[in-house]
This record gives structure tokens, C-alpha cells and sequence, in this order.
């Protein structure tokens, strides 16, 4: 199956698992990802994560995060907003806010995949992946 944004198709895949309130969700594998799911984790979005090399491609395996109690999701809202047909830059003046910082933008920079408050520290720029919230 050939499938012309992988991001966009990765982000579609947590965004429906959340929806139909799934623990876990399968993902076929990339290293860009791959990092975007370490970025997710590390940000205390997703409960955990385990990359399996099963086949010529591989699998994420994503565990989502809800509330003990009221079982909301910890994921709001995860959007993309660099698509292929238009990409979208941000260099050190014009990095994004989420909700005025309380949600985080990630970035694919010279650097490596981060956010943007990492970005703004380390002083650079890069393509706006997506939204989280």
C-alpha cells in the first residue's frame, strides 16, 4: 500500500483510537515516527511505546494515556500542519505557540525531531510538523 503522507496517516491512526477509546494502536514504522512517538512520550501524551521489527518494515505499538478516573484522553487534539502539497517553516522569530504554551508544536529541525520550547532553546528553526494538545 503505498500512502503519500505517512505523518498524516500515523497522526489519523491515534486520532481514532482515541475516538473509539483504544489502549493500544498499531503503526506501521518510520524513523521520523519513530521519533515523533519518543517526542509524544516524553511530553506525557502516550503511556508508553514498544517499536517491533517484525517484517520488512516494522510496527509501533502505542499505548494511549487516559485520566484513572474520568477516562478523558490525554490527547485533545493532534493536528498536521505541514502537508506535502504545502510545507510550512518556522524559523527562531516566527516559532509557534499551542494554546499559548500548553500545548506543544514538533518540529523536524537540523537538529533532530523536538518541540517547540526545545527548538526556541537550542536556537533554531524547522518544518512544523504537527499540533498536540
Amino acid at each position: 500500500m503505498m500512502n503519500t503522507d505517512p505523518i498524516a496517516d500515523y497522526l489519523t491512526r491515534v486520532r481514532n483510537a482515541i475516538k473509539a477509546n483504544h489502549r493500544v494502536v498499531e503503526i506501521p514504522a518510520s524513523n521520523l515516527k519513530k521519533e515523533i512517538t519518543k517526542v509524544l512520550f516524553e511530553k506525557g501524551y502516550i503511556a508508553n511505546y514498544k517499536f517491533e521489527d517484525n517484517g520488512p518494515q516494522g510496527t509501533i505499538k502505542v499505548a494511549l494515556k487516559y485520566h484513572p478516573i474520568t477516562k478523558i484522553p490525554a490527547i485533545r487534539s493532534i493536528s498536521r500542519i505541514s502537508k506535502p502539497g504545502l510545507r510550512k517553516y518556522a524559523g527562531m522569530d516566527t516559532m509557534p505557540r499551542v494554546l499559548n504554551g500548553l500545548g506543544i508544536a514538533i518540529l523536524s529541525t537540523s537538529k533532530g525531531v523536538m518541540t517547540d520550547k526545545e527548538a526556541r532553546t537550542q536556537n533554531v528553526g524547522g518544518e512544523v510538523l504537527c499540533y498536540v494538545y
